[in-house]
């Protein structure tokens, strides 16, 4: 690799594990940004050979912006490849080459790879089993998105040039900040390169590995971030994003439908706000509904 390639990864301490074996598997020479969500002393601390920065503010999409903007820094020719990969995901070994081969024949695309969900203590990054809900296009093949692909997008894994961000930057500001809390700043993303017909591009052979990690199904913790957020989504867009888990709510006696649109039942949630056993620490493969 004869440009600059940056990974960015936003971390606290909470994912101190990952993002230190996501740091080990990157090869020699590329820059490793963490974007610290809090506990920079400490990620810092046992990061030596990463650059940890702190924001000042809890803001996912806020993060990926900055990240960004210090990758894009140290390149000012526009042909470095800035990586954007979640804290809980390890490469695989062809992820960044064929990132760069995909770059390389369409500097005019956002790039994204298909992710395997690890079981838990497996870290093992040669066996791919990808998510069956994003394409998985053969290796050494590209799939250009049609436009029902972009609501698929996603943060977990995908890159660009530095050229192209700084593009997304002037044209639409990246992601978009009002999206607070959890959920739809990825699709939000999405929607924004298809309405400005940038190519999102499915890579082949580009894996990921999600390391293993409790999850809630539906995510109670994020309920209000969820429901507020896509209630923001559907003003601008004109439908609902993360229906997998709006609809879950629903089930639950959470959230009703009137009108067109989703409602809270707040007596519902006030008798049971964390339903019991919704974390599910048995479970083997957790995939997020969305």
């Amino acid at each position: 690799m004869n440009t600059p390639v940056t990974v960015v990864t936003l971390s606290d301490a909470r994912r101190l594990r990952h993002v230190s074996r996501q740091a080990a598997a990157l090869p020699p020479g590329v820059r490793h940004l963490v974007v610290a969500l809090g506990d920079a002393d400490v990620l810092a601390e046992a990061l030596p050979d990463s650059e940890v920065l702190g924001l000042g503010e809890f803001s996912l999409a806020g993060a990926r912006n900055f990240g960004g903007d210090v990758a894009a820094k140290v390149d000012p020719g526009g042909e470095g490849m800035i990586v954007f990969l979640d804290a809980d995901c390890l490469p695989g070994p062809d992820l960044l080459d064929q990132y760069r081969l995909a770059l390389d024949a369409h500097p005019e695309a956002v790039v994204a790879g298909p992710v395997t969900y690890l079981r838990d203590g497996d870290t093992r990054t040669n066996r791919p089993d990808p998510h069956p809900g994003r394409p998985n296009p053969p290796a050494g093949t590209l799939l250009f998105a049609d436009g029902h692909d972009y609501k698929l997008f996603w943060s977990l894994s995908f890159a660009v040039t530095t050229a192209l961000w700084r593009h997304i930057r002037r044209t639409f500001g990246g992601f978009d900040k009002s999206y607070t809390g959890y959920g739809a700043e990825d699709t939000d993303f999405g929607q924004h390169l298809r309405a400005r017909r940038i190519p999102l591009v499915w890579v082949g052979g580009a894996h990921a590995y999600h390391q293993w990690h409790p999850v809630s199904d539906p995510p109670w913790e994020h309920f209000h971030d969820i429901l507020r957020n896509a209630e923001t989504f559907h003003e601008i867009w004109g439908f609902w994003p993360m229906t997998g888990w709006l609809e879950k709510f629903a089930d639950e006696g959470a959230l009703e439908y009137r009108d067109g649109r989703w409602v809270a039942v707040s007596q519902k949630l006030a008798k049971a706000p964390y339903p019991a056993g919704v974390f599910r620490p048995d479970r083997p493969h957790p995939r997020p509904v969305q």
